[in-house]
């Protein structure tokens, strides 16, 4: 494919918009394939049938083609679950979590994007923006949950979302333990149980 517009010429739904699909999606599969370590943008490029010139203008760097892969996945990501209960929406949570885990291709990628993250500036500030929006996003579950009489005034939700999903984490990243259907309930179980005690209930201090 030849060269393509610079990042001025941004057009929705257009060769830009197309030229960036085709490049984030080559990123995606070469990160979960070999890790950030051995993403080369040549490669990317390659692999994305786009020119070299527009990869490396419009990215420059690794870092900063993992960064717009990352915003493109929290654009991408599914909008927060309304059950009407809290027990509910953490539920649901969990298991939109334990689905990406456990998705061969996401799981490699998400292994990938934080090994990156523990060494790259870069690549640390978009993981950090990605799940600041994932957690506004879901925080209306807790906040409506304390409308609702379900969790007492002032519980912080990011550390109710936070403790749902850590547990998933682990899972993954260090103890290799299965990420199934037992797992998820203990998490949403501990979440909610620990929740509606209180623990969360942000500081005076």
């Amino acid at each position: 494919m030849a060269d393509e517009d610079g990042p001025g010429s941004v057009r929705p739904g257009g060769r830009t918009a197309r030229v960036r699909t085709a490049v984030l999606e080559a990123a995606g599969d070469l990160l979960a394939e070999h890790g950030f370590a051995r993403l080369d943008l040549a490669e990317v490029a390659a692999r994305a049938e786009v020119g070299k010139t527009t990869v490396y203008r419009r990215w420059r760097t690794p870092a900063g083609l993992t960064a717009d892969l990352l915003v493109d996945m929290a654009e991408q990501s599914l909008p927060r679950a309304d059950t009407g209960s809290l027990h509910g929406d953490l539920e649901a949570n969990a298991r939109l979590v334990a689905k990406t885990l456990t998705d061969p291709r996401q799981s490699r990628l998400f292994r990938a994007v934080m090994a990156a993250a523990s060494f790259d500036d870069a690549a640390a500030i978009a993981l950090h923006r990605f799940y600041d929006v994932r957690l506004t996003e879901w925080s209306p579950c807790v906040t409506d949950a304390i409308g609702r009489g379900e969790a007492p005034p002032g519980t912080e939700p990011r550390a109710v979302l936070t403790a749902v999903s850590a547990p998933l984490y682990y899972r993954l990243l260090a103890s290799g333990d299965p990420i199934d259907e037992q797992a998820v309930r203990v998490a949403v179980q501990a979440a909610v149980s620990a929740t509606t005690a209180g623990v969360f209930v942000r500081s005076a201090t």
